[in-house]
């Protein structure tokens, strides 16, 4: 059997049949050495996990619960409804497993649409789950009429990774009101960290309004960029830092943008993961630092897209985001980074999945 085949192979079965050893995530690159972070060339694919029948799974945030397993928080929805169902019927899930390697098991639904009248009342979607001042913190995506304007991040706490969630009555951060504001239309995609010196740091993704409803290509509606606010406590209020956004491209040409922004902070720097969107191309991961959290490096590429590190089938045609890596999250333990958590299309349903990679300590 030649290598590529037994890859994909590999990439498809369960994650105890891994490729372990098998190939070199920075192979096979047409990028200059200097374009490609040593991030990247850590990576070792293990393969698709939470592949369920009847849904699309996107988003999938990891985190060591307090039973030392690894506690997973996914946005999933109903097949029935496409790859689009993520905007009107998204519910956040949570799974378990032993280690980051062994099978997820399903446990429960923990946020969903709660109807009319509510500002997460149409979708749950986009889930980041972090452990702050000793409560589990799911911050998360909702929205109120099953459209883009109404997006807002909220947060739900729980003393267990198990629950109870108690829910937001309003969103953690509004988008502004100005016509001109950069960041009118949405607040999305979030990303937190607790500050070094104690503060609560919020990174969100948004666009303007205008932009969006005078596109000209129905395939690119906007300019995503992200900005940041901060709070003296967790449940806010969060206040915009006054030189936002922190990330636009939009300067570059070509409607070149970036999203799915997850930020950390390892070894005294502020380090970013995102989906890259004109950079290198639409199938590429970026990966970014910074000394102080907002002034950032100039992109270097964090992942690659699925080919270079298996097979699939040919593209379906209800699949249009085959082939590419979404919604970077993290495992951290011990203060770093040990696996990288994306969502891809595909699979054994042909909807969508999380791919799981593990971080090598060494390139």
């Amino acid at each position: 059997m030649d290598r590529r085949r037994f890859l994909g192979i590999a990439a498809g079965a369960p994650l105890l049949f891994s490729c372990s050893g098998l190939l070199s995530s920075a192979s096979g690159s047409s990028a200059s050495d200097d374009k490609v972070s040593d991030f990247s060339k850590r990576l070792k694919p293990l393969g698709r996990i939470l592949e369920t029948e009847g849904y699309y799974v996107w988003g999938t945030s990891p985190i060591i619960g307090p039973d030392g397993k690894v506690h997973v928080f996914y946005s999933r929805w109903d097949a029935a409804k496409k790859m689009g169902g993520w905007i009107n019927s998204s519910e956040i899930a949570h799974a378990v497993a032993d280690t980051p390697e062994s099978p997820f098991v399903f446990q429960s639904v923990v946020l969903a649409p709660r109807g009319e009248g509510y500002w997460d009342g149409t979708t749950c979607h986009n889930p980041h789950i972090k452990f702050v001042d000793g409560k589990y913190c799911l911050f998360y995506m909702g929205n109120s009429n099953r459209k883009t304007d109404t997006k807002r991040v909220g947060l739900a706490i729980a003393d267990s990774p198990y629950g109870p969630w108690q829910r937001p009555d309003k969103p953690l951060l509004e988008a502004s009101t100005a016509e001109d504001a950069w960041d009118n239309h949405v607040t999305s995609n979030p990303s937190f960290i607790k500050h070094p010196n104690g503060q609560y740091w919020l990174y969100y993704k948004s666009w303007n309004t205008a932009e969006y409803e005078n596109y000209t290509d129905p395939k690119i509606r906007g300019n995503r960029k992200y900005g940041l606010a901060i709070a003296d406590n967790l449940m806010g209020p969060y206040t915009k830092y006054e030189g936002n956004p922190i990330i636009d491209y939009s300067g570059r040409g070509n409607n070149i943008q970036a999203e799915d922004g997850y930020v950390w902070h390892e070894k005294g720097k502020f380090k970013m993961i995102m989906r890259d969107m004109g950079i290198f191309n639409h199938q590429y991961g970026l990966y970014l630092e910074s000394k102080d959290g907002i002034h950032w490096s100039e992109p270097k590429i964090a992942y690659y897209n699925t080919d270079h590190y298996f097979e699939q089938p040919p593209a379906p045609g209800h699949l249009s985001k085959y082939g590419r890596f979404e919604r970077p999250q993290l495992l951290l333990q011990n203060g770093k980074p040990t696996h990288l958590f994306l969502a891809s299309q595909g699979g054994k349903y042909m909807t969508s999945s999380a791919f799981v990679f593990k971080i090598n300590d060494k390139v």
